[in-house]
């Protein structure tokens, strides 16, 4: 009878589990697991919308540590808690997948950038990006705002064109490398620096800084946003998460600030 008696229950909690996927009322089973995001600061605005978006309909709290994709994906090596990662170049997420650190099925190309030139608003004229063009001249005996450009993607980046174009080695002893393109940002709007080397995400999120010319996109490798789910992740959440951040409802959010989506 006991043996009997455990089929039934068996039997029952798979009806009903059947039942409540069949109405759409799976989503409560998230209801009280968070996803810890480490995700590039040049997604700051975009990805805070997008995950306002997402706790409206799930009711899951998405908290988001930003930072430079060197300093995450180095956290995330020392055993920081989080369940994905976000990198803002190819290179970072490969270093972590190097690591054993990422479920390899769950990495995707999430978005794509390009990167601009910009200086503070009540300066700015426009610049031809070409090769050769004059960018000490500009620059004067100010500094050149960038990301750190042995480890920050977009200072990698930066670096890497004004090699293509010539002229690296007549603003490198200018640069003013920063921790991330955030803070290189914020040394162009307030006007710390003439000219600074960003995303055009970055230069949409602030007021401060106006976009002076566009990098040639041949000048450098494709600016990709790879994401994945981190290996030692313990929140349910974390795999509808990643594919709502893929889904078109968080599309907009991602092309209000100039992401490109990938498909």
């Amino acid at each position: 009878m006991e043996i009997r008696r455990r089929l039934i229950r068996t039997i029952l909690a798979a009806v009903i589990g059947s039942v409540v996927a069949g109405i759409g009322l799976s989503a409560p089973v998230f209801a009280q697991d968070k996803v810890t995001v480490f995700a590039a600061a040049s997604m700051k605005n975009a990805l805070d919308e997008a995950n306002g978006a997402w706790a409206k309909e799930t009711g899951n709290e998405a908290t988001v540590s930003y930072a430079a994709s060197s300093a995450l994906a180095k956290q995330i090596e020392a055993g920081a808690p989080a369940d994905l990662f976000i990198s803002a170049d190819l290179a970072w997420m490969d270093y972590v997948a190097g690591k054993k650190l990422i479920k390899d099925d769950t990495r995707t190309n999430l978005l794509g950038n390009r990167l601009v030139l910009v200086a503070p608003a009540d300066k700015a004229k426009p610049v031809e990006i070409k090769q050769g063009f004059d960018l000490a001249t500009l620059v004067g005996d100010g500094k050149l705002a960038m990301g750190a450009v042995d480890s920050v993607p977009a200072g990698k980046y930066g670096k890497a064109a004004l090699e293509k174009l010539g002229v690296w080695s007549s603003v490198e002893s200018r640069v003013a490398g920063a921790e991330s393109v955030r803070a290189a940002l914020v040394l162009v709007s307030r006007g710390e620096a003439p000219y600074g080397i960003v995303y055009q995400t970055d230069a949409a999120a602030d007021k401060g800084v106006t976009i002076v010319g566009t990098f040639p996109q041949d000048s450098h490798e494709p600016i990709i946003y790879p994401v994945a789910i981190l290996s030692n992740t313990k929140s349910l959440a974390a795999t509808a998460y990643l594919e709502f951040l893929k889904s078109a409802k968080a599309a907009p959010f991602f092309e209000k600030q100039g992401f490109t989506i990938l498909k």
